[in-house]
């Protein structure tokens, strides 16, 4: 599969090519720089504009065979020069995001421009200034068009980055989308919760059941920290940052292989969700006829509504019984050093099992 470049490198690559702009006086339609994968970049500059004291260019972020939104947007970067300071001052301007929230990579005030593309786009800078042994220094404002839409699908608005997208990577380079990105992405919304004072963090696969849980318990799953289909290494990250407590709150048909010790829930690794279900329920004493149709049923939903229709008290004792499977691989995985509770629902029957203190985390 095709790697691509990420927003960073972008922006390093369009602020290079403006600063050679700006103190050669030539057009550059062409730029390589070296991404901290050690990867070169030769990047393609595009919509230049330039005055006796700016120069600003865009690069066309490609993410390759990456399912990735921000794929197609012109990153842009405007550089200017200082002549009685030294050094790369760098800001975000229209759609580049604004930290809001503690716990990120920047602090609260700053533009959204991470850690590692910020070092990318001094070096690359400083490069050219040396090359010409220019003695001052140089702003570097970078915008995205269109990055204020982007935005709204992916993670920014749920960490409190307003106004646009981030500037992102640390290897410089886009590779399809792996699992270790998706845990990244976990980790820093857990470091987020953290920072802000919280002991006790909920944990949802997603919002499929965000109006059961409105409305059953008056919580917005938005609050929650999206763990997708990782349910075993977000409860490493859990252990790992030190919190005390965790709920862990989702759809019969994601959480029941959790009762199986399936810790990757997606089906690409693990299905098995109706041979967990038939299984327990043959361990409550349902008979075969009854297991027969819940095994051949397409969903845990159907499944549910053949049990119940069998016997309700039944279908609420195997419904009690995944639920401490669940718990059980749970604290095998966490250990000890975090409380773990959880909520079973189901769209058609709401609530299915809870938990003891499952209400009590909720509440708080």
């Amino acid at each position: 599969m095709r790697y691509g470049f990420t927003t960073g490198s972008c922006a390093a690559a369009a602020a290079k090519a403006a600063t050679y702009m700006l103190l050669s006086g030539y057009d550059k339609s062409q730029i390589t720089i070296e991404t901290p994968k050690g990867i070169p970049f030769e990047a393609k500059i595009c919509e230049i504009q330039k005055n006796e004291t700016w120069v600003s260019c865009s690069v066309q972020k490609d993410g390759g065979d990456d399912p990735d939104v921000t794929t197609g947007l012109m990153i842009c970067a405007k550089v200017s020069l200082v002549e009685d300071e030294r050094g790369v001052e760098i800001d975000g301007g229209k759609g580049v995001g604004r930290v809001t929230k503690p716990g990120l990579d920047q602090p609260v005030g700053n533009a959204a421009i991470n850690s590692v593309p910020r070092a990318m786009i001094e070096k690359e800078v400083q490069e050219v200034l040396e090359f010409f042994d220019y003695q001052g220094g140089a702003k570097v404002c970078i915008s995205v068009e269109g990055g204020e839409e982007t935005a709204r699908s992916t993670f920014n608005p749920r960490l409190g980055i307003i106004g646009g997208i981030s500037i992102l990577g640390t290897s410089g380079i886009v590779e399809p989308m792996s699992e270790q990105a998706l845990v990244d992405t976990i980790r820093v919304e857990l470091n987020q919760k953290k920072a802000m004072g919280f002991q006790t963090i909920v944990i949802a696969p997603g919002n499929y059941g965000i109006d059961f849980m409105k409305k059953q318990y008056g919580y917005d799953l938005d609050d929650s920290v999206k763990c997708s289909n990782f349910i075993g290494k977000t409860v490493d990250l859990v252990r790992e940052l030190g919190f005390r407590t965790m709920l862990l709150t989702g759809h019969i048909g994601k959480l029941i292989k959790v009762a199986g010790g399936i810790m990757n829930t997606h089906s690409k690794v693990a299905d098995s969700r109706m041979e967990i279900l038939t299984a327990n329920a043959a361990l409550c004493g349902v008979p075969t006829e009854i297991l027969s149709q819940v095994m051949n049923a397409v969903t845990t939903e159907e499944g549910i509504r053949i049990l119940k229709e069998y016997d309700e008290i039944i279908c609420q004792k195997i419904m009690n019984q995944i639920l401490e499977k669940v718990l059980f691989y749970l604290k095998k995985r966490a250990g000890d050093d975090i409380q773990i509770e959880v909520i079973l629902f189901s769209n058609d029957y709401g609530l299915l099992a809870k938990s003891k203190d499952a209400e009590r985390i909720i509440s708080k």
